[in-house]
């Protein structure tokens, strides 16, 4: 251990943990933006056609198809210019998009609105990745924590995001929520100030040897912890979309008002990022898949509490482990993720784990309502058990090669 380490904590060194920190509060913002777009997407989305409100939530579904379209190249950006570079240009994207929204919602048009949330869903593909460029730096010891410290910016984002709503919704009254889309773009200018201060490694672009070289990604993607981190990734937040995005709709369905879904929404997310600092110390302490299959526990026995009943504590109850189960299964997957390739082949990797996982986001998300209005709360709830006991089956095996690997 170097001086510098010796003096700032395990495995961090004073450029790590700052800038983790410094993406922990970048992440407040930036998840601030995804609070608006996908709090007041469907709401926008429902003021802006006249006919067919089926397709209210299609914005929404946009956002999450921009997140999983933006991966593979915010990745590729950043291996050539830097992770700071690459950050400035995706909060850049922000302000574009939430000006296209903003203008969308006052023009009446729905489409173009549903094309201004793709390029903010896009640009969220950029802050996806401040949890990498924080594990980046700093020993294996200290990658845990500081991709815990970056998602604990959610925490502020569950406040920010519905403030900002709260603030301007109204503010270009009588036209509704085309104020909150343009507060997008000051959400997005607070984000790259903060950005602007990262030093060390994140400020300046790659060295030669990490822009090429490296294993073929075929290669990269058969190893077996690298199969598992991505499934446990994918099973967990795949599973965190479905249900969250039904849950306001069989909430207001069984008669407990709107008022009760938004706060349930509002408890969820503080469950989702509320322990993640705890869980990087656990991941640290116990490793990485007793952490994963307890957060797989969690998602089970939120569904379990779904389906027991239709009384407002199932609901919240369910939602609270939900975030829980998402919190645990989702930082240890990304932390096993990050033992899986060298320093040059990082931004290649963390790109096709973003596609796959977002992706997966997006599918969710599309099918959740469908699902609902079709199979129903309990039925839907269902589905999470074998989603379950294949990231489980896949978490056993790994375990197993791993103490014959250590043997």
């Amino acid at each position: 251990m170097t001086p510098v380490e010796a003096t700032t904590g395990v495995g961090g060194t004073w450029h790590a943990r700052r800038n983790a920190l410094l993406l922990s509060v970048a992440a407040a913002f930036s998840g601030g933006i995804s609070v608006v777009s996908v709090s007041l997407g469907g709401l926008a989305g429902s003021y802006l056609l006249d006919a067919d409100k089926s397709l209210a939530t299609l914005p929404v579904s946009g956002f999450n198809i921009g997140v999983a379209l933006g991966t593979i190249p915010a990745a590729l950006l950043m291996r050539r210019v830097g992770r700071r570079a690459g950050f400035l240009s995706g909060a850049s994207v922000a302000i574009f998009g939430g000006l296209i929204a903003g203008y969308a919602v006052l023009a009446g048009s729905f489409v173009l609105f549903a094309l201004g949330l793709l390029a903010v869903g896009f640009s969220a593909s950029f802050a996806q990745q401040y949890r990498f460029a924080a594990a980046d730096v700093g020993s294996p010891a200290f990658r845990a924590r500081a991709i815990s410290w970056v998602l604990t910016g959610g925490i502020a984002a569950a406040v920010i995001g519905p403030q900002t709503v709260i603030f301007t919704r109204n503010l270009l009254s009588p036209i509704p929520f085309a104020g909150s889309f343009f507060a997008i773009g000051v959400l997005a200018v607070v984000a790259m100030a903060i950005l602007s201060q990262l030093t060390g490694e994140a400020r300046e672009p790659p060295p030669q040897t990490e822009q090429t070289g490296g294993r073929r990604l075929s290669e990269i993607a058969r190893q077996p912890r690298f199969i598992v981190a991505i499934l446990c990734a994918m099973g967990s937040y795949a599973l965190m979309s479905l249900l969250m995005t039904a849950a306001p709709l069989a909430i207001v369905g069984c008669g407990l008002g709107q008022n009760n879904a938004a706060l349930g929404i509002q408890w969820h997310v503080l469950a989702m990022f509320g322990p993640s600092y705890i869980t990087g110390n656990l991941i640290a302490r116990y490793g990485k898949e007793p952490v994963i299959a307890i957060g797989m526990g969690l998602l089970a026995l939120c569904a379990g509490v779904a389906i027991a009943g239709v009384n407002l504590a199932n609901f919240w109850g369910a939602l609270i482990l939900l975030g829980l189960g998402w919190n645990f299964g989702f930082i240890g997957s990304t932390a096993m993720l990050t033992e899986t390739y060298r320093p040059e082949e990082k931004n290649t990797v963390q790109g096709l784990n973003d596609f796959l996982v977002f992706g997966s986001v997006a599918l969710a998300s599309l099918s959740s309502g469908r699902l609902y209005a079709t199979v129903g709360w309990e039925r839907l709830n269902l589905y999470v058990f074998p989603v379950i006991a294949v990231c489980l089956a896949a978490l056993l095996v790994a375990f197993v090669l791993r103490r014959r690997g250590d043997a």
